[in-house]
């Protein structure tokens, strides 16, 4: 007993070894990772306290410019409700506005507008008489509603000086209460842009101002003004604003130019923007990243060379266990493998009868093992296929190859045949090192052979037409070509284009353009009556028609039949004049290819000739190639 235990420890001693190591080092790496994670997590953290305090700060100052604008807003409403909008108040108004100019840079310019839109006072300078404000959004609120507030609208461009401006108005009243006009201040989308950059928030970092619906209003990191106007609506942030505080701190992906940002959003309490202050992760963390790399580096490098002189010491010690292990279990490995396999393993002796064969081989072929043993084990393979396995089978047994793979056919005990891949290795024995057999290694391959037909097919076939597609085409095209030239047939061509189709896809839609596109090709097939002929689809809302033997009278006679075909559907086209209804212009070409044609590319060419002339002749017509055809507009001799 004590030499019993003795042995069970010593063998297990390289086990305790190397879990010992193992762990040693997964823990050192553990503990490395999770520190260098902990100071990701503070350098996110100081990135938000920037960020917080940022945003606040940014949101004050927001609210300071609009403030201002509110102050001289509510000012000029007094002055025009107590003065009024006749032509001597209104100069007064002008002559006030002239001699105090504002502050350009917060407040661009004030505007007064009256009861219809026209312009009536502004700071700016110039004649605007000719100018009217009556479609803005800002003025028909002001019409519709009697909120004597200050309204903050969407950016516009200025039509004064044609630059990005946020606008704030008011409504003022005739003595009655009826609407009387709107006062406006607008404030340079580029002031907020160039304050914004004047804060150091890394080269990706980013400073927006938006309404509080989602409209972006101004955004530092956008020089051409690409981003004004916005609709941020669809955001997250602004689909969850209603479940969030005033202010908070935010990680999104922008949808304006991809990066992961970190960021703090600030609600004004005094009007109806937001302050969204963000900077690029990638930014906040490049010096922890550039660190954490270094740190990290070194603590691999000592964890790796203590685990490469682990492993020499473990091997070392396992060395003369494994090999002892080895030879023991190598035969009870193989048959493990071989009961277990989901695939079929046969072994095969000279006589081509089956020495064993796994339990598998009930679940593929239907066949007990027991049931197969000392039958051939060519016995089950389809008879067709059959020879090609005979020939491998042979070179195998003559040494011409160690090993092979076929797939054929099988059949199925009951069923009907499956597909079968195997794959086939010569045994020697061990004592002559002679062949001495074959294992044979099967696989059901019936599932993957279909999927292989089916993929044939959609490669062939038009995805929404579900008719040949152009790649198929051109090659049946080649083959026809030359058949004809062999067998000295004519060969003819449709070529089908769906009258003023673009305007038909953007009077009805795409989807009624694909119904319309399906439609046609199902008349298309329809006229597939052999089995040479080919309906494809030649690209956008042109079709194409192979008639293989078919003569110049037989191609016209199709192409009417499908002509007057799509005419009876009676698809609605009011852009289609006259008919109202869609059509299809043809042009027919028949090439005899034994007569010099050059190539099948000139069969192609005369269709396509012929098409044109169908289409600027009038539409919803064949014209043949070669064919007379009166042009709009000429006339007779």
């Amino acid at each position: 007993m004590p030499s019993s235990r003795r042995a069970v420890e010593k063998a297990r001693f390289p086990l305790w070894a190397a879990g010992f190591v193992a762990l040693a080092c997964v823990a050192i790496l553990a503990l490395s990772a999770w520190r260098e994670w902990e100071s990701r997590g503070v350098e996110l953290r100081n990135a938000e306290v920037d960020m917080a305090n940022l945003a606040q700060s940014l949101s004050q100052h927001a609210e300071d410019t609009f403030e201002l604008a509110d102050t001289i807003l509510a000012g000029m409403v007094d002055r025009m409700e107590v003065g009024g909008t006749s032509p001597v108040a209104v100069a007064k108004i002008q002559s006030f506005l002239q001699s105090r100019k504002y502050n350009r840079q917060r407040i661009r310019g004030i505007f007064v507008y009256d009861e219809t839109g026209r312009w009536l006072a502004t700071t700016e300078d110039g004649d605007f008489s000719s100018f009217n404000n009556s479609d803005r959004d800002y003025f028909q609120r002001h019409r519709a509603s009697y909120d004597r507030g200050t309204s903050i609208g969407r950016p516009v461009k200025s039509r004064s000086g044609g630059q990005w401006i946020i606008t704030a108005s008011r409504r003022f009243n005739h003595p009655d209460g009826s609407f009387a006009g709107v006062v406006l201040t607008s404030i340079d989308v580029a002031y907020f842009m160039q304050f914004y950059r004047r804060f150091d928030i890394g080269p990706n970092g980013a400073v927006s101002l938006l309404t509080a619906d989602g409209i972006m209003l101004a955004r530092s990191r956008d020089d051409a003004g690409a981003y004004v106007g916005r609709d941020m609506s669809g955001s997250p942030l602004f689909l969850t604003m209603g479940q969030r505080s005033d202010a908070g701190a935010y990680y999104f992906k922008s949808p304006l130019d991809g990066q992961e940002r970190l960021s703090f959003y600030q609600k004004s309490s005094r009007y109806p923007v937001i302050v969204l202050a963000t900077k690029a992760q990638s930014d906040v963390l490049a010096p922890w990243r550039r660190q954490a790399v270094t740190r990290f580096g070194i603590v691999t490098g000592l964890t790796l060379s203590m685990a490469l002189i682990g492993f020499f010491l473990v091997r070392y010690l396992a060395k003369g266990q494994r090999m002892a292990a080895a030879l023991v279990a190598k035969e009870g490995d193989f048959r493990l493998i071989a009961e277990q396999c989901s695939d079929v393993v046969m072994r095969i002796g000279l006589d081509e009868r089956i020495l064993y064969a796994s339990p598998s081989c009930a679940r593929i072929l239907g066949w007990e093992p027991a049931r197969l043993l000392g039958t051939s084990a060519l016995a089950g393979v389809n008879p067709e296929d059959r020879p090609r396995m005979e020939q491998v089978v042979a070179a195998l047994k003559a040494g011409e190859a160690e090993e092979a793979r076929i797939i054929y056919r099988a059949n199925r005990r009951q069923q009907q045949d499956i597909w079968v891949e195997t794959a086939l290795r010569v045994t020697r024995s061990s004592a002559t090192h002679e062949i001495d057999g074959v294992v044979a290694i099967s696989r059901d391959m019936t599932e993957q052979k279909d999927l292989q037909d089916k993929l044939a097919a959609l490669a062939t076939s038009d995805g929404l037409t579900g008719i040949a597609n152009r790649r198929h085409f051109d090659e049946r095209l080649v083959e026809e070509w030359a058949r004809a030239k062999r067998d000295g047939s004519p060969l003819s061509l449709l070529l089908v284009d769906v009258d003023h189709f673009k305007k038909f896809n953007d009077q009805y839609g795409h989807q009624a353009g694909d119904a319309c596109l399906r439609a046609l090709a199902r008349i298309l097939a329809a006229q597939v009556r052999r089995p040479a002929d080919l309906a494809a689809r030649y690209g956008g809302e042109e079709f194409a028609l192979l008639l293989p033997n078919t003569d110049a009278e037989g191609c016209e006679l199709v192409g009417e039949n499908v002509r007057v075909a799509l005419r009876d559907l009676g698809m609605l086209h009011a852009l289609n004049l006259p008919s109202k209804i869609v059509t299809v212009s043809l042009g027919g070409a028949t090439n005899m290819p034994s007569q010099g044609a050059p190539d099948c590319g000139s069969l192609v060419a005369a269709a396509d000739r012929a098409l044109y002339a169908a289409k600027d002749s009038g539409r919803d017509r064949l014209v043949m190639s070669g064919q007379v055809v009166a042009w709009p507009g000429a006339k007779s001799a």
